[in-house]
């Protein structure tokens, strides 16, 4: 099989949760570049519908599903409705985040308990659906999650307080190796991509404060831009990828290796 053959994603499904901006909408483009068909999921519909038409006009079939992955009652539903629409759920990018910066010493129960619900719960209870009513019957599947760098390191308390965050992200790589570990025998791989310091509404008050720092600490001296997510996500979503399970993936320029 040709290294085209195997990257190619044609007929396949993928789901990308909180994929109506961001690095989600960014693996989004890519995988349907490579002929998957996408289904977005997102808490407002507004912004699944302008990403939606987005990917139309780049050629990409796509559609748009509201639900907020904090409130694990609306996945399965979701689930199943992407299901009876599709027929097969192929790929899921599990990218949907949140975000809360206070000092450990005063991080608020109510910013642990939500970062807790929306980066692990929610990326658990969507794995476990999507593995249960389409991968394992299928006997294949590629499972995508949106870690981080917090989740290999700590962060430098000079530029980022974020105990919640990096507890879920690590939290997150750790149930990730254990679900490549049990899925494997269905012919499922589950991988984490890390991301470092990327652009995006999340991020856009640390980068204000302390962006020329981050570059300054990366090797590459850059922050990741709108394509730096595209080649890994379609690596992990394809047959190129079929014998790589089990691993969180770095891509920060270089930034966690100093």
């Amino acid at each position: 099989m040709s290294v085209k053959q195997l990257l190619d994603l044609s007929g396949r499904v993928a789901i990308v949760t909180g994929g109506s901006r961001g690095l989600g909408l960014q693996m989004a483009e890519a995988l349907g570049e490579m002929g998957a068909i996408v289904a977005l999921t997102a808490r407002k519909k507004e912004d699944l519908d302008s990403a939606v038409a987005h990917l139309f006009q780049q050629g990409i079939e796509a559609s748009g599903w509201a639900c907020d992955v904090g409130k694990r009652e609306q996945i399965p539903e979701v689930v199943d409705a992407i299901l009876a629409k599709y027929g097969r759920i192929d790929i899921l990018v599990n990218n949907a985040g949140a975000s809360w910066g206070a000092p450990a010493e005063s991080h608020p129960l109510e910013g642990w308990d939500k970062l807790l619900s929306v980066n692990m719960t929610g990326a658990f209870v969507m794995c476990q659906q999507v593995a249960m009513k389409a991968m394992i019957p299928a006997k294949q599947g590629r499972i995508l999650i949106t870690a981080s760098t917090a989740g290999l390191i700590a962060n430098d308390p000079r530029i980022m307080k974020t105990l919640a965050y990096n507890a879920s992200k690590h939290g997150v790589i750790g149930m990730m190796r254990q679900m490549a570990a049990e899925w494997g025998v269905h012919g499922i791989t589950v991988n984490a991509i890390c991301p470092g310091v990327f652009p995006s509404k999340m991020s856009a008050s640390m980068i204000e404060a302390s962006g020329v720092a981050v570059i300054e600490g990366t090797p590459t001296r850059r922050l990741g831009n709108e394509e730096d997510l595209k080649g890994i996500a379609v690596l992990l979503a394809s047959d190129a990828s079929r014998h790589i399970s089990g691993q969180a993936i770095a891509v920060d320029g270089g930034a966690t290796i100093i």
